[in-house]
């Protein structure tokens, strides 16, 4: 059996790829601030590389994991409404 693989191949059905050529442009951005322009096989805008932890003062490491896993909300108390005068109300009640 002949396979054609030209570009008439792909007119009739879809491209049989698993990555496809097309790159996008991309700014890298390092820790240290700098920047790179460079072509990334996924559309975004901008990749940020990440932070290495173990480089940072033991306070701001702290502030950091503070800001990503913040603390649960303390549960509320109800309020309790002990004086309440039942005879302002009784206009609204069905008689």
């Amino acid at each position: 059996s002949c396979i054609r693989s030209n570009s008439n191949r792909a007119a009739i059905s879809h491209l049989h790829r698993q990555l496809y050529g097309r790159l996008y442009p991309v700014l890298l951005v390092n820790t240290d601030g700098s920047t790179v322009r460079l072509r990334y096989s996924e559309p975004k805008r901008i990749l940020m590389m990440p932070l290495d932890s173990s480089t940072l003062p033991e306070a701001e490491r702290k502030a950091r994991l503070r800001r990503h896993f913040p603390s649960k909300p303390k549960a509320k108390e109800e309020e309790i409404f002990e004086g309440i005068d039942l005879d302002t109300y009784k206009k609204f009640w069905k008689k």
